[in-house]
């Protein structure tokens, strides 16, 4: 989500993330757990919240300008086509109850050859140019704000030439996403207070195909059918809450929401239309020094029949004064998605086909955590939580083959699936410290364990740790910062079962660990202004082993998984300047 309102995304690959502009966030916030009563039944494991940066003082002109460079692996040209070039500016003025700000943003990366040959490249090339639009009325008792973001972002992806014809295929990815968001916040008083979020994504994606003659270099439209296409995603949003507080022990939280999603294109089957109403309330409790919050949602979708009700229960448990139990439960609904639903998409290297006849996902999720926190020194806190959790899936919707044709790719039911894991998560908190250390176990559920003939010879669960720490160390007297962040994924084990002429054979697959770290110094050099040198995949991984053999589907994944273009080097510029303004400014 940003700022609370969740983002389009045209199917399971969150893009959207990559086309927020990073200058413009404050903080992230993830809350871990069931949380589909508030926020939807996408939101069975936690939602990610990207909040952006607000107004920090009253009466002030503020300007923001950041300039990065950074090589890709080993590549590089200074402000050129090599490497990666960013650049921000960001303007806040706030005058008594008005806020105005602005932003403009474009990233350019040049793509990355690797061990591609000839005009292909291991990483494409992006181009984004983002701008974003905020104007803001806060008084005592309520505050009103729009927001508008706007991207444009291009990948590139280079054809291997033909060196007989002297011809080239190269496509162009072209994406525009328009945002809108504005809310409303009142507080009359008596315990009353009420949000109001509304919302428009207008989403498209082209594909522009041309052919290079690489003699003459004349390049022209492709003639042939689908290589150029577009698709056209629309939302629009509202969420309405009310929070109640009846007492010091009561409070009540009741809402509506409402999503309308739209779709057309080229690869698009017709125009089609999902729209979801949900009227939801929850409720804490403080019971006997416990918060208990129950809740309920009530889904009615326009395409597929949701459950009567869709319950939650959070509760948090002190058990001493510095000892915390969470324990959380949801039931979770999903409808297919219009991309699941409705697309097709055949060229020389994909066959997908949506899948009309998708039944909706269930889930019943399950988190809890113990915490232990003691303040180790008067600026210095210490805390250790202890996690797990489960989530079981019915209806499960993966990518698989077509029933009626193999060579086909599309969206399926696959039945029952699950993750389970649990972890421990220490930081330590301080003026010039702040640090976390966490491991996690985790087991993803086994397919195979179902099939009749190879079932008994897998296990249900295959597991897998990770690990990741953080460490960022103020030197306040030196005016300079040094961060570290490192993460650990471990070998993941699989199987797969291998169709070879009547017979059929289990197979043992793996994916292999990794290391993954990053380094960085932030220096002032002057009251106003930060450069800042790092380190980015210190240990220089590009690809991980992967044993997986190509089942042959549209998105396969078979051979060595890319990670990243190799250890590169930033150095990075951000200036700041202030002005206070008087009342008669």
């Amino acid at each position: 989500m940003l700022d609370g309102i969740p983002m389009l995304d045209r199917g399971e690959i969150r893009e959207s993330l990559s086309q927020v502009d990073v200058n413009m966030i404050d903080r992230i916030e993830i809350v871990e757990g069931p949380m589909s009563v508030s926020y939807g039944t996408d939101a069975l494991g936690g939602v990610v919240n990207i909040i952006t940066k607000k107004a920090a003082l009253a009466n002030q002109l503020s300007v923001r300008l950041r300039i990065q460079e950074e090589t890709a692996g080993k590549e590089y040209s200074g402000f050129g086509a090599k490497g990666a070039h960013n650049q921000s500016l960001n303007v806040n003025y706030n005058k008594q109850a008005w806020t105005v700000s602005g932003s403009l943003s474009q990233n350019d990366f040049g793509g990355w050859k690797g061990q591609a040959r000839g005009r292909t490249l291991d990483w494409n090339p992006k181009d984004q140019l983002m701008g974003g639009f905020k104007l803001g009325y806060n008084r005592p008792t309520y505050s009103l704000w729009y927001r508008l973001d706007a991207v444009g972002e291009t990948i590139t992806l280079y054809g291997q030439a033909n060196e007989s014809k002297n011809v080239a295929t190269d496509k162009d990815y072209i994406t525009r996403r328009f945002f809108h968001q504005a809310q409303f916040d009142w507080t009359p008083g008596n315990g009353l207070r009420m949000n109001t979020s509304v919302a428009y994504t207008d989403y498209s994606r082209r594909t522009r195909t041309t052919i290079l003659n690489t003699q003459s270099g004349d390049r022209r439209l492709s003639p042939e059918p689908g290589e150029q296409d577009k698709s056209v995603f629309d939302h629009a949003f509202l969420r309405t809450t009310v929070q109640y507080t009846l007492n010091d022990r009561v409070s009540f939280q009741p809402g509506v929401e409402i999503n309308l999603n739209g779709s057309s294109g080229d690869r698009i089957s017709g125009s089609p239309v999902i729209n979801d109403y949900a009227f939801f309330v929850s409720s804490e409790l403080k019971i006997a020094g416990a918060n208990i919050r129950p809740g309920v949602r009530l889904i009615r979708n326009s395409v597929y029949d949701a459950p009567p009700a869709i319950p939650s229960l959070n509760a948090l448990i002190p058990i001493s004064g510095s000892v915390d139990m969470r324990l959380s439960y949801a039931r979770g609904f999903r409808a297919p998605s219009l991309r699941e639903l409705y697309f097709d998409f055949f060229d020389s290297s994909h066959s997908v086909r949506g899948n009309t006849a998708l039944k909706a996902e269930y889930s019943n999720s399950y988190n809890g955590s113990l915490s232990w926190r003691r303040a180790v020194s008067d600026r210095q806190v210490l805390e250790v939580t202890l996690s797990g959790f489960h989530n079981d899936f019915r209806n499960m919707i993966d990518m698989g083959f077509s029933p009626e044709d193999q060579s086909v790719s599309t969206y399926i039911n696959i039945g029952r699936s699950k993750t389970t894991g649990s972890g421990v998560q220490t930081s330590l908190r301080g003026s010039k410290i702040k640090s976390s250390v966490g491991f996690s176990w985790i087991g993803r559920y086994n397919r195979i364990s179902e099939d009749i003939e190879f079932g008994s010879e897998v296990p249900q669960l295959t597991w897998s740790p990770e690990l990741n720490a953080n460490f960022l160390y103020n030197l306040e007297g030196a005016g300079a910062s040094l961060v570290f962040a490192y993460k650990f994924n471990g070998r993941l084990p699989a199987y797969q079962i291998l169709q070879e002429a009547d017979q059929r054979r289990l197979l043992p697959v793996r994916t292999d660990a990794c290391h993954l770290a990053d380094l960085t110094v932030n220096k002032e050099v002057w009251k106003q202004a930060i450069i800042s040198l790092g380190v980015k995949n210190l240990f220089n991984i590009t690809r991980i082993n992967n044993t997986a053999t190509n089942t042959g589907s549209a998105h396969s994944t078979n051979g060595p998984v890319p990670v990243s273009y190799g250890r590169s080097f930033l150095l990075g510029l951000t200036y700041n300047w202030t002005k206070k303004l008087n009342d008669q400014q």
